[in-house]
């Protein structure tokens, strides 16, 4: 486990699937190119949930890679991000999706550097589970107030983890 040596608090969950996460993914050939489809589906999450990002995040040992993305104009598109930022990490190690609806309010997500860099305050995200049961990556939203995301919403970002995995199934199966 990787500790903060002053606040002594969990920093990034151990991620027992990551080497093995990487040759499925490769295998698939997701996590190393932007997708113009990943970006489709970030722009409508961010529309359906009014968020001003929405991220289709693959996680690979080292680092987090954003094969869909939707940011706020004159914001970077950066597509790559460490593995020790964001809330994601702990998605795909928990196998379960996240709320939070103020990150300010639970010690493990409020010091985390996304707050402090770029004023995020809210997030929701869901897991991307494949048929091997694994983890691949998730499908999220954050924003920078704090947002009430509700039964509606937790509802909505896994019916797209669902609908993505779906997706990337039938393109493994050379059905589109």
């Amino acid at each position: 486990m990787m500790y903060d040596p002053i606040g002594r608090l969990l920093l990034t969950p151990v991620d027992r699937e990551a080497p093995d996460r990487v040759v499925r993914l490769r295998g698939l050939g997701l996590g190393e190119r932007a997708e113009p489809a990943f970006d489709a589906v970030a722009q409508q999450l961010a529309q359906l949930t009014g968020a001003p990002y929405a991220m289709v995040n693959f996680i690979d040992e080292e680092r987090q890679f954003f094969a869909g993305l939707h940011a706020p104009p004159g914001v970077g598109r950066e597509r790559f991000m460490a593995r020790d930022h964001g809330y994601c990490p702990y998605v795909v190690v928990r196998h379960k999706a996240l709320v939070l609806e103020d990150v300010r309010d639970f010690p493990r997500f409020a010091g985390n550097a996304l707050v402090d860099e770029t004023g995020i305050r809210s997030y929701l995200g869901a897991p991307l589970i494949d048929r091997t049961g694994m983890a691949l990556g998730t499908v999220c939203v954050a924003d920078t107030e704090p947002r009430r995301w509700g039964r509606t919403g937790l509802d909505t970002i896994k019916s797209f983890a669902t609908e993505l995995m779906a997706q990337i199934h039938r393109r493994e199966d050379g059905l589109i």
